[in-house]
This record gives C-alpha cells, sequence and structure tokens, in this order.
C-alpha cells in the first residue's frame, strides 16, 4: 500500500494529505478499483496516453476485483509486459474501443507506414495496438536494407568489370571471385555467407531485393535486427552446406537461402494465424507469392541441369531455395509467434536450436571427411 500511496502522491499536482490516499484502497491491498482509477485520471488530468489507459481498463475488467495493482500500471507505463499481464490484457481485450488503428485519422505518413507494418506482421489486434503506440524510430531497420545495398554495390562493380549483367555466372572469370562459394573451396569457410553477396544475373538479384525489403524490413521493424538477422544468415547457412551435402559439384551463389528462409517465416506465420491477420487480399497475395517462389525455384533448376549457354562446369544449385524454405518454415514460426517474448523462454526454441545445430555439426563433418570417402568429382576451382 506505501508504494501505492507515493505514486499516488507523486503523480497528481495537488498535495494531498496521506489519510485522503488512504481513503483509496482504506483495506491497504495495495490495489484500487478501476472506476476510481479512472475518475483521478479525468478529475485531475493526468498526463496518460489515451490508448494505454484503453489497456490498462481491460487489465482491470479482465480480472474477477476490476482493480489495479501498482505493478500493472508501471508495467504499462514503461512498455514492459510480462506473460500474466499479457494474458489478462487478451482476457479484457474485449472492453477496448472497438475502433481499430486503421480507423485512427490524422496519422503522418511515418505514422501510417508503422501502422501498416502492424497489420501486415502481427495477427493480433492489442499486439498490434501495443507495437503502434511503443514503436520507437531507432534502432531503424538497418540489417535488411545494408544487405541489399551491399548486394547491389557487389553486383555492379562485378558487372562494371565483366562487362556482363545477365547471368554472370556464365562469364569464366565470374567463379574466381573469393566470395563464391565452390566445392573445389570447402576450407574457405567464410564462401559458406558470403557466397549471398553474388547472383546469377540481373534478375535473380532484383527478386531478391524486392523481396527483402518488401518483406524483410517490416519483419525486422517489428521483430528486431538480431531476431532477422540471424534467421536470414541461418538460411543463407543452412543454403549452402545443404548444397554440399545433397549437391556436391555445384558452386553457390545470391541470397535466395536467407530470402526464402523470411518468406517461408512469414507466409508460415499469416496461415497459422489465417483467421487474426487483418492485411488485405491476403489470399490473394499468398498465392502470388508462391508461383513467385515456385517459378525462381523453377527458373534455378533450369538453369542448374539444362543451361541455356554452354559452360565450363556445373551451374549453381538451387537447394539453396529449399533449405532456406525449411529452414524458414522450423525455426521462423517460433521466432515469429511472439515479437515480444523472449526466446529463451520458449521450450520449441531450444528445440529448433539444436536441430539446427545438429544439422551444422553433421554438414562440418561430411565436409570434411565425405567427399574424400565417396570419391566425390569436384571439378578444379577455377
Amino acid at each position: 500500500m506505501l508504494v501505492l500511496t507515493l505514486f499516488w502522491a507523486s503523480s497528481f499536482p495537488a498535495p494531498y494529505p496521506l489519510s485522503y490516499l488512504q481513503q483509496l484502497d482504506p483495506d491497504n491491498t495495495g490495489f484500487i478499483g478501476v472506476e476510481t482509477f479512472t475518475g483521478l485520471v479525468h478529475s485531475h488530468e493526468l498526463p496518460l496516453d489515451p490508448a494505454k489507459l484503453d489497456m490498462l481498463v481491460a487489465l482491470a475488467q479482465s480480472n474477477d476485483q476490476g482493480q489495479i495493482c501498482y505493478q500493472e500500471l508501471v508495467d504499462l507505463i514503461s512498455s514492459k509486459r510480462s506473460s500474466s499481464f499479457k494474458r489478462a490484457i487478451t482476457n479484457g481485450q474485449r472492453a477496448l474501443p472497438r475502433d481499430g488503428l486503421l480507423d485512427e485519422p490524422g496519422l503522418g505518413f511515418y505514422k501510417r507506414f508503422v501502422r501498416y507494418v502492424a497489420y501486415e506482421i502481427l495477427p493480433c489486434e492489442m499486439d498490434r495496438r501495443w507495437y503502434f503506440y511503443q514503436h520507437r524510430t531507432c534502432p531503424p531497420p538497418v540489417f535488411m536494407a545494408t544487405v541489399t545495398l551491399t548486394q547491389i554495390i557487389v553486383f555492379l562493380c562485378y558487372g562494371a568489370r565483366l562487362n556482363k549483367w545477365v547471368l554472370q555466372t556464365y562469364h569464366p572469370e565470374y567463379m574466381k571471385s573469393p566470395l563464391v562459394y565452390h566445392p573445389g573451396h570447402r576450407a574457405r569457410a567464410w564462401r559458406f555467407l558470403t557466397y549471398m553477396f553474388m547472383h546469377v544475373g540481373l534478375e535473380q538479384l532484383g527478386f531478391n531485393a524486392l523481396l527483402q525489403l518488401m518483406i524483410g524490413v517490416p519483419l525486422e521493424m517489428v521483430h528486431g535486427v538480431l531476431r532477422i538477422g540471424f534467421l536470414y544468415l541461418a538460411g543463407v547457412l543452412a543454403g549452402s552446406l545443404t548444397v554440399s551435402i545433397t549437391d556436391m559439384r555445384a558452386p553457390v551463389v545470391g541470397g535466395s537461402g536467407g530470402v526464402y528462409a523470411l518468406c517461408s517465416a512469414h507466409l508460415a506465420n499469416v496461415v497459422m494465424n489465417w483467421a487474426g491477420m487483418r492485411c488485405p487480399y491476403k489470399l490473394l497475395r499468398m498465392v502470388l507469392a508462391l508461383v513467385c517462389m515456385s517459378s525462381e525455384v523453377g527458373r534455378a533448376v533450369w538453369l542448374r541441369f539444362s543451361p541455356p549457354l554452354p559452360a565450363s562446369g556445373p551451374q549453381p544449385s538451387f537447394m539453396a531455395h529449399l533449405a532456406g524454405a525449411v529452414v524458414g518454415i522450423s525455426m521462423g514460426l517460433t521466432i515469429l509467434r511472439s515479437y515480444e517474448e523472449n526466446l529463451q523462454d520458449q521450450c520449441g526454441w531450444w528445440v529448433v536450436l539444436l536441430s539446427y545445430a545438429t544439422f551444422l555439426l553433421f554438414a562440418i563433418f561430411w565436409n570434411i571427411f565425405a567427399y574424400d570417402l565417396l570419391g566425390a568429382q569436384v571439378l578444379p576451382p577455377p
């Protein structure tokens, strides 16, 4: 009760005597009724965000007593939400105003974009409102923007150097790049990641860059650079390692492993939360995304086994696309399940992480021993 009383004393401009404040909680329970609290806010013009007040009222109306405690108020003001707090909010969200974020007038361009991101990514109206009101511009979504910009710069540099902008991999000098993954250079471990900066040609670069910006940036804005960066790089690494196991003679270029990890994670999240998603034309957009992704995989398969031009060696493999999709569906659903909940608190996260670590260890031993044991005929690197 003492802490709650001190909070009331510090919240209101008028110096109220202790006896008056104790009348708010005569039984010294540490709680205050929601009607009393709401009346105090309006009568004394306490500067509390109306949206947060709605959430607090919803929280109070979700319990049997209709009361607010000090810690709940502190959690709300400081934008922290414990599991019990979030469950209570979810149970009481029917007490919130019926109007959604889409009905809010007078928003600037950036706030409208944040609202768009909330409806694109989050399946729960309560989470959308929470994200919208507590979102900060810092840190910006720098990971996906940096990766995309770097890929474009690298492509332009090699395009100018080779004087070739379409199907660059058919140029005899292309595979000499220190960034390309080549089975003959397996010992150079950085190539298992740096191949994401190289692309077959303008078509693949344009497809990957478009998806990274359209899907990756909103995901990063909601879930943060660490989660989305990890998911993207996990897809990239799984792509090259899968190729080294299943298509042992083929090189790999392009960021498709990471792109497909992001896309498949987002699409799986939409399917799992279909009823709650409010993005417009979601069925049509999902069908178009699946058609585009399937077409890109089909094009990669065609270039791998039926190249349109004579080539000096095997063309880049398509298995990175499929590996990225598997990583996105398995790992992405855990990462995107809650944009606030700590991953270390989720049992499923540890299962997925252990499975991924097991795959990495298997792939590492495969690359060290299997090529020699199986007598794989790998063309010498250029």
